[in-house]
């Protein structure tokens, strides 16, 4: 049964991510680090002994539509509002609609624990905390008197509505269609796919947000707005009034997240109501939906990169579990009787070491953005920087965390053997839940056409240079530390970073000179080697740190077998990224 890494997750916070510098200055205005603590201890109770009990119940269920109505797993509904009841879901929702206007940093650690108990209970209230982020930004007043508080307390939840059946990641040619109305509201037509917690019985209403397209808007995405339709329509004095004219058609039948129901949406269809349309409220300015949706997208993105820290997390604690219980044969060096457990084989050893340097790097990388998103907001003379630095690390915490997610997921299965191959034993789910991460929120192939066209070019360049600069520093400091402990860590660092440097500065001058099909032929591969060299800095980062915990020599030793057994991929990266392209091209006739 996973247990909330409480500890792990607040050393990183603190000594990796830079929490405790921002706690030290004041940035986080006077939040302490007492506070902290309690908050974190909390989130870790409740994902440990409430969450994670109904994961597997969620799992073996689903959520299924009775008579038009979704149902959720049985525990669920109450599970919800004992979450909602902890104040949760307003964790960094400001004060004035009920939120408690936290760091973004205490946010992501909590969603971690949440996920890691069960990924699909805890979509529900991350589509909700975007939602609220999205209209709290571009809403007018009267809707965020009218959503906000009840959305703040979770009393009701949010969609995003995106997809429809032809268009996906290509939202210009999205169908829905919106009409004026001389009130000021608007008639919504349409269907939206892949609706996440479209429809549920945890609350009595629900809001969605939806991208559709006026009469006379301008082609692609320049010609899309966003709207707010409620599931039932709310009076003046904030009561629930008629039903609106949306339900749910239908739920997905999914290789994972079983418990979140996944709705396919029709809106206008008339069968509410005598006139058709889903009476909707425009968000922001017609036809400029999209740039309101992707601020409920890019946090979107790192939330779900903790989706993938989530479930690595706890396929990892499953696995070292599972391996220190089960014997099989002699392992070299074992003196004990009987079998050995086979965690004393030397290959299921490097499994285990290879799930938790990618469970560690991908927290780190991902804890790490998120402090650049609070420092973001935060007063003072380094507010570009820290948005150009959460800019930058977003695609890569959300892509490299994803791929980690489902590879740590599948290394679980494969240290379970058969036994990982059974449903019973729990270890499959965790490879089914993880698959959707690097697919949804922007596949982690667009993170990477993102990455190297829009994000490295920041500053022309000069940020992802001083960026590289401050991973430098740190293999200068091991190399300085003189921890025999660290091995070959310093060596093996400088090379990575070389390694990153090279293939980000071919791939800015590609940019540059407008070669975009060779920079894009090697995007996905400099994102890996971009994480990889990520974790490396950060797993050295917190070797150095010196603590009470009596954990120093563990995450050196961790920080040295990253660096010595997984850094040299960094140099194969690079070479798919310079001279990858050629091949491709050359090869594409073989597609037909």
């Amino acid at each position: 049964m996973y247990k909330a890494p409480v500890d792990e997750i607040s050393f990183t916070l603190k000594h990796v991510a830079g929490m405790a510098g921002a706690l030290e200055s004041g940035a986080l205005g006077d939040l302490g680090e007492d506070l902290v603590d309690a908050i974190l201890s909390e989130a870790g109770r409740f994902a440990t002994e409430e969450v994670a009990p109904l994961g597997d119940v969620g799992d073996r269920q689903g959520s299924r539509l009775v008579d038009g109505k979704v149902q959720t797993p049985d525990g669920w509904r109450d599970l919800y509002h004992n979450w909602i009841g902890g104040g949760w879901n307003g964790l960094t929702a400001p004060e004035e609609f009920g939120g408690q206007n936290l760091p973004h940093m205490l946010h992501v650690a909590a969603m971690e624990m949440w996920n890691a108990g069960s990924m699909a209970f805890a979509l529900g209230p991350t589509l909700t905390m975007g939602a609220v982020d999205a209209l709290e930004k571009h809403g007018s007043e009267a809707l965020k008197g009218t959503y906000l508080p009840k959305m703040v307390s979770g009393e009701w939840t949010g969609t995003m509505n995106l997809t429809e059946p032809h268009a996906g990641s290509d939202l210009g040619v999205l169908k829905s269609r919106a009409e004026r109305r001389d009130d000021g509201t608007y008639r919504i037509f349409g269907q939206k796919i892949f609706i996440t917690w479209g429809e549920h019985d945890f609350t009595d209403n629900i809001v969605h947000l939806v991208l559709a397209r006026l009469p006379d808007a301008p082609a692609g995405t320049k010609g899309i707005s966003l709207f707010l339709v409620p599931k039932f329509l709310v009076n003046t004095d904030g009561s629930l009034g008629e039903r609106n004219d949306l339900f749910c058609h239908s739920l997905e039948h999914k290789l994972g997240i079983h418990g979140s129901p996944t709705c396919t949406m029709i809106y206008g269809d008339g069968k509410f109501g005598a006139e058709k349309g889903a009476i909707g409220y425009l968000i922001g300015e017609e036809n400029r939906g999209l740039a309101c949706m992707f601020t409920m997208m890019n946090n979107a993105r790192l939330a779900v990169g903790m989706q993938g820290v989530a479930i690595a997390d706890a396929a990892t604690q499953k696995a070292i579990a599972f391996a220190k219980e089960r014997t099989q044969g002699k392992a070299p060096g074992w003196s004990g009787e009987g079998m050995s457990p086979i965690i004393e084989h030397p290959d299921v050893a490097r499994m285990l070491l290879t799930m938790k340097a990618l469970t560690q790097g991908s927290r780190a990388i991902a804890y790490a953005c998120a402090h650049a998103v609070d420092m973001g907001h935060a007063d003072g003379d380094k507010t570009t920087y820290w948005q150009e630095r959460s800019s930058l690390l977003t695609p890569i915490a959300k892509s490299f965390a994803t791929d980690a997610g489902v590879d740590v997921a599948s290394l679980g299965i494969q240290v379970h053997g058969g036994m990982g191959f059974i449903e019973e034993t729990g270890a499959a789910r965790y490879l089914r839940d993880a698959r959707i991460a690097p697919i949804y929120e922007g596949t982690n192939g667009i993170q990477a056409i993102d990455l190297v066209t829009r994000k490295l070019p920041l500053s022309g360049g000069a940020h992802v240079r001083g960026f590289i600069a401050e991973l430098r520093e740190i293999a200068s400091a091991v190399r300085a530390s003189n921890r025999e402990g660290f091995g070959a860590t310093a060596a093996r660092l400088d090379v990575a970073l070389d390694d990153l440097s090279d293939a980000t500065e071919w791939l800015l001058a590609a940019v540059s000179a407008g070669k975009l099909s060779e920079a894009l032929a090697g995007a996905t591969a400099y994102q890996r080697l971009f994480g990889l060299a990520l974790t490396g800095a950060y797993l050295a980062k917190g070797g150095l740190a010196k603590t009470s915990d009596g954990k120093d020599e563990q995450r050196i030793a961790l920080s040295r077998f990253a660096a010595e057994n997984m850094l040299a991929e960094t140099s194969a990266l690079k070479d798919l990224v310079v001279t990858g392209a050629d091949s491709l091209a050359a090869a594409r006739a073989v597609l037909g």
